[in-house]
């Protein structure tokens, strides 16, 4: 039995959609039990209307939350009983093998480093969504943890990357390229050309040298690289471009009675499409390189994120994912240390 925790309490639509998301899961997978953390008072109200297997669902009382506007090393140091602080503490203390919050970004990057903590040989833990691309997903590594991140850094995202997307995902030897402004080896700002040849280096990875951000949507690569900054850039680019071209195509196709009828003929071929590029299916981000699994989804997650989030960590932990990461970064004889 893998168990998540998650936070009841985070996100914009909690504690109802938080809820509901466990609640879907535990149908979907008889393998995972499920420890709600947050005010229990609260919990117990959006669990009364469903039904579910109550053996693999338990409550952790916590009787804080943290605010997304909140400074979040204060938060983490003084609300120790907030869902975030007391999720992690139970993923700490290996009473639950992950913890899934769409709580305060901050808070959540602080307290995976703090309570947590890193995976010997890891130098910054870094945030990887999945992202639709028309040939599958990709994974964007990293989008939002470390803003000044080192040469070394960017290695690292790339070898934890490639673990994960080929034990995870599937892909044998994903493709791994570093998010550039040209496709030239010379092209780029300090940090990339400093980091191309370290990456050329690295026997264990497949890559494949530099991506234009034109070419993420394509699929043209499976692991993409960068520094926090650019990172979130790329990814809160790529959400609000689908959801306006959504938006404007379906605008569009309420235009006039042709464009209406039109609409219904396409409406099948077009929702399997839009499917295709709705990244709450493919769950949260991951912040890679921790003791133990914590994953971050969107502030407006609904429930069905939340639910292919905590089946995403079911996938994680029966591939060895951490396991794995520690052998890519330590010699055999430091980890017998």
């Amino acid at each position: 039995m893998i168990k998540i925790a998650v936070d009841a309490m985070g996100g914009d639509y909690a504690p109802a959609e938080m809820v509901k998301g466990a609640v879907e899961a535990l149908k979907k997978r008889e393998q995972v039990s499920v420890i709600l953390v947050g005010q229990e008072d609260k919990i117990r109200a959006e669990l009364s209307p469903y039904t579910y297997p109550e053996d693999r669902l338990s409550i952790v009382h916590a009787s804080e939350v943290i605010e997304t506007e909140e400074p979040p090393v204060n938060a983490i140091r003084k609300k120790k009983d907030s869902s975030i602080v007391v999720g992690m503490n139970l993923v700490k203390r290996q009473e639950a093998d992950a913890f899934v919050s769409a709580g305060s970004s901050g808070a959540i990057l602080v307290g995976g480093q703090v309570i947590v903590g890193r995976i010997r040989g890891v130098e910054r833990p870094p945030l990887a969504p999945l992202i639709p691309t028309e040939k599958g997903v990709s994974l964007l590594i990293d989008c939002g943890a470390n803003v000044d991140a080192r040469p070394s850094h960017l290695v690292q995202f790339a070898r934890m990357g490639s673990i994960y997307m080929e034990h995870v995902i599937g892909i044998k030897q994903p493709r791994v390229a570093i998010v550039n402004i040209g496709a030239e080896e010379e092209k780029g700002n300090a940090l990339v050309k400093e980091t191309f040849p370290l990456l050329k280096a690295c026997g264990d990875i497949n890559f494949i040298g530099s991506i234009e951000a034109r070419e993420i949507p394509h699929g043209g690569a499976d692991v993409i690289v960068s520094e926090a900054f650019v990172g979130n850039v790329i990814l809160k680019l790529y959400e609000g471009v689908g959801a306006t071209l959504i938006g404007m195509v379906k605008a569009g196709m309420m235009t006039s009675l042709r464009s209406k009828v039109g609409a219904l003929l396409v409406k099948p071929a077009l929702k399997e499409t839009m499917k295709a590029f709705d990244a709450s299916q493919y769950g949260g981000a991951p912040l890679l390189g921790l003791k133990g699994l914590v994953v971050k989804t969107h502030g407006n997650s609904k429930a069905n994120e939340v639910c292919n989030s905590i089946l995403q960590c079911v996938t994680f932990k029966e591939q060895r994912i951490n396991e794995k990461i520690k052998e890519s970064l330590l010699p055999n004889k430091e980890q017998e240390d």
